[in-house]
C-alpha cells in the first residue's frame, strides 16, 4: 500500500520483519491445507479467475490483499479442506450484484473438497465475489446496529477493514452524489487530520442535496487510522479470531513458540501465484497468515523477543494480532512506543510475569488476553467508538438478558451478578412467572441505573411461553437467556458478544464445562463439545441471538420444558450456524432438587476430568485479576 501515514511506514534505511519461529508442526488437514495453500490464476479473456485455496481461512486471507479489488467477472473457488458447521448444514451464496449464475458443490459427509462457482453480468471487486462465496462455506452474518455509518477506503485496502454491505473501496475517483451524503467515513491516507473527530455538518435538511461528500475523513494507514494526532491500532476479527483453537493447547506440554524480529526481505507472495521469499515478513504486511493461525491454535505461550520501536503501529497491530488468536502472549520488553498504542488492558496483560503449570490459570489469561485485544482493537468495536462523536452514537450493540423465574427467593443473588456485568450497553428482563417481586429486589433494580423491564407472567403459562412474553418486552439488538440458578463472571456477556462478532454466527453460547455440586462443595470440569467451534449445542443459559434471528424463525416453542433445546433444533432447520465459545465465565450448578434432568451427582463426577474444592475463581476468567493470576490446587479425578 501506498501514501500511509508517517507513522504506518517501515523504519528507514530497511525494513523491519518478523517471524514466528519453533511453531508447532501442522496437523494432517492443515498439512493438506498447506500444500493447496492460495492461489488466484486469473484466465486470459474471460475475467474470470479461479481461485485454489487449502482452508476457508486462506480466502480471507485473500481478501485482505491489496489485488482483491481488481474486478472479475466471475470465480471458481475451490477448498481443499472444508468441513460443515455441523452434519447436515447447507448455506447459500450470499449477496453480489448481477449474479446470473451459481453452483455449489459440497462433499456427501461434510468433509472433504468443497466448490463455488459465480458469474456476473458485470465485474466486481474480486473481494467482494469472495465475500458472496463464503455464504455457502462459512456464513458470517454482521453484529445488528439500529444504525451504523458507511466506510470508504480510498487509494488501498487496510488490513483492518473486512468486506460488507457498509464497506466500499473505489477502484477509482471518489464518488459523489447529489441526492444523499457519499460517503460517512473516509479512510484516506492523504487526509489531514483534524484533531478529534466531532461533528462536521456534512448533513443537509430534508429535501435538499449533501453540501459536503463525507462526514468524517481519517488518515489512514495500513493498520491504523489517526485521530487527534494519535494512531489507533486496528484488526479486522473476522480475519483473526481463535477460532478453532485446541484444548489441549493450555496443558503444561503444549507447544511454545517464540516472535522475533529482524530486518525483513522482499515481500513473501504467498498469494497470486508467487512464490515464497524471505522468512522474515514485513511489519508493512497484512499480519498473521492462514498458517500462523493454524499453528497458534495449537500453541500455549507466545514468548516475544525485544520489540522494536521504528515501526510502532506495525508492531502494535502484530501484537494484538497474535492476543486475539487466543494464544497467551508474553513480551516483557515492550518500548513505550508500542505498549501506548495497545489497549490497556493488553499492555499490561502481555508484560505480566508468565503464570505456572495450571492449565486453568493459563487458559484463564489466554481469555483475558484476547477479550482485551478484541474489545480495544477489533474493527467493529473500535472505529465506531472513534467515529462516534461526529454521529451522536456510540457503543456496541445493545444486549437484553432475559431472566424467566419461578423462585423469587434466588433473585438476590443472580441479579447482583447481571447488573454487575461489564457490557456497557445491557437490559435486564425479568418475567415473573406466577411470583411476586420482593421489594429489595424492585430497590436493587431502581438504583442500578441500568434499564430493566418487569414482566409479569401467570403461573398457568407454560415456560416456553412466558419466556416469550418476556422475550417480546426486550429491546436490546441482542437477547441472551440466564438462568437464575447458574453464576457468572463480570465478563460473560461481553465473550458472548465477542464471539457473536467473530464467528457470524446465528447462535453463540458456552458449554457446561464446569459445574458445581452444591452439596458437596465441589466443582468439576467435565467435557462438553469442543469450544471455539461449530457445534450443535451450547448450554441453555448461555444463549446470544439476535432479536430478528429469533423471531424469524419463530422465536421459543411454548413447552414446558426443553425450550433451548425447541429452539435450536428450529435454527438447525433454518440452516443456522451454532458457534460455542469458550467455557470460562459460566458455572452450571447442581442442587439435590430442582432440576428437571437428574442424572445424579455421580454422573457429574464420573464425567470429569478435574475437581477443585469450592469453585476456582480462574473459572469466571474476570479480566481484574489479569495482572496477578492465582493458580489454585487441582485434583485429578481417575
Amino acid at each position: 500500500m501506498t501514501g500511509g501515514s508517517s507513522t504506518d511506514r517501515p523504519v528507514a534505511g530497511g525494513r523491519m520483519g518478523w517471524r514466528l519461529a519453533g511453531r508447532p508442526a501442522p496437523t494432517l488437514p492443515e498439512r493438506v491445507g498447506g500444500l493447496a495453500g492460495l492461489r488466484v490464476l486469473r484466465m486470459p479473456g474471460s475475467g474470470r479467475v479461479l481461485v485454489l485455496a487449502g482452508t476457508v481461512d486462506r480466502i480471507r486471507q485473500a481478501q485482505a490483499d491489496p489485488r482483491s479489488l481488481r474486478p472479475v467477472r466471475g470465480v471458481a473457488v475451490v477448498v481443499a479442506v472444508w468441513r460443515a458447521p455441523w452434519r447436515g448444514w447447507s448455506g447459500g451464496v450470499g449477496p453480489v450484484g448481477h449474479l446470473t449464475g451459481q453452483r455449489v458443490s459440497l462433499p456427501r459427509r461434510g468433509r472433504g473438497t468443497a466448490s463455488v462457482h459465480l458469474r456476473l453480468a458485470r465485474a466486481a471487486p474480486l473481494r467482494d465475489v469472495l465475500e458472496a462465496a463464503l455464504g455457502a462455506l462459512a456464513p458470517n452474518r454482521p453484529l445488528p446496529a439500529p444504525a451504523s455509518a458507511d466506510l470508504t477506503a480510498v487509494g488501498g485496502l487496510p488490513a483492518y477493514l473486512p468486506a460488507g454491505p457498509g464497506v466500499t473501496v473505489p477502484a477509482g475517483e471518489l464518488p459523489t452524489s447529489t441526492d444523499i451524503r457519499a460517503h460517512d467515513v473516509l479512510l484516506d491516507p492523504a487526509a489531514a487530520d483534524a484533531g478529534p473527530v466531532g461533528s462536521t455538518g456534512g448533513g443537509s435538511s430534508p429535501g435538499e442535496p449533501a453540501q459536503t461528500p463525507y462526514a468524517v475523513a481519517l488518515p489512514a494507514g495500513r493498520h491504523a487510522v489517526t485521530v487527534g494526532g494519535r494512531p489507533a491500532v486496528l484488526v479486522d476479527a473476522r480475519r483473526i479470531n481463535p477460532y478453532g483453537r485446541r484444548e489441549d493447547s493450555y496443558l503444561p506440554d503444549a507447544p511454545r513458540a517464540r516472535l522475533e524480529f529482524g530486518g525483513a526481505g522482499r515481500d513473501r507472495r504467498w498469494g497470486f501465484g508467487g512464490r515464497g521469499g524471505s522468512t522474515f515478513r514485513p511489519l508493512t504486511g497484512t499480519g498473521l497468515e492462514a498458517a500462523d493461525l493454524a499453528s497458534l491454535r495449537q500453541v500455549g505461550v507466545v514468548e516475544c523477543g525485544p520489540v522494536p520501536d521504528g515501526d510502532p503501529v506495525g508492531a502494535a497491530a502484530l501484537l494484538a494480532q497474535v492476543a486475539m488468536t487466543g494464544a497467551v502472549l508474553h513480551a516483557p520488553d515492550l518500548p513505550a512506543a508500542v505498549a501506548d498504542l495497545l489497549a490497556p488492558d493488553l499492555a499490561r496483560s502481555v508484560t505480566a510475569p508468565t503464570v505456572g503449570t495450571d492449565p486453568l490459570a493459563l487458559e484463564a489469561r489466554s481469555v483475558r488476553q484476547r477479550r482485551a485485544a478484541m474489545r480495544g482493537h477489533a474493527t467493529g468495536f473500535a472505529l465506531p467508538d472513534l467515529t462516534a462523536a461526529a454521529f451522536g452514537a456510540a457503543g456496541p450493540p445493545s444486549v437484553s438478558v432475559v431472566l424467566t423465574t419461578r423462585r423469587p427467593d434466588l433473585l438476590t443473588s443472580i441479579l447482583p451478578v447481571l447488573l454487575g456485568q461489564s457490557y456497557p450497553e445491557l437490559e435486564i428482563v425479568l418475567g415473573l412467572h406466577g411470583c411476586d417481586l420482593p421489594d429489595p429486589v424492585r430497590a436493587l433494580l431502581v438504583d442500578s441505573g441500568r434499564p430493566f423491564e418487569v414482566v409479569p407472567v401467570p403461573a398457568s403459562t407454560g415456560f416456553g411461553a412466558a419466556l416469550g412474553v418476556a422475550t417480546g418486552r426486550a429491546r436490546g439488538s441482542l437477547v441472551t437467556k440466564v438462568d437464575d440458578d447458574d453464576s457468572y463472571g463480570v465478563d460473560h456477556v461481553w465473550d458472548l458478544v465477542l464471539a457473536r462478532h467473530y464467528s457470524g454466527a446465528t447462535l453463540v453460547g458456552k458449554g457446561a464445562e464446569f459445574v458445581h455440586l452444591e452439596d458437596l462443595n465441589i466443582t468439576v470440569r467435565r467435557p462438553s463439545g469442543r469450544a471455539e467451534y461449530d457445534g450443535d449445542l451450547v448450554a441453555g443459559g448461555t444463549m446470544l441471538i439476535a432479536r430478528g434471528d429469533l423471531e424469524a424463525v419463530g422465536g421459543w416453542r411454548p413447552v414446558p420444558r426443553s425450550v433451548d433445546l425447541g429452539l435450536i433444533q428450529r435454527l438447525r432447520r433454518a440452516g443456522a450456524r451454532i458457534y460455542r465459545t469458550h467455557p470460562l465465565g459460566y458455572v452450571y450448578h447442581r442442587r439435590a432438587t430442582g432440576h428437571t434432568w437428574d442424572p445424579g451427582q455421580r454422573y457429574f463426577l464420573t464425567t470429569a476430568h478435574t475437581q477443585w474444592d469450592g469453585i476456582p475463581t480462574d473459572a469466571y476468567a474476570d479480566d481484574r485479576r489479569d495482572v496477578h493470576p492465582l493458580a489454585y490446587p487441582v485434583v485429578a479425578v481417575r
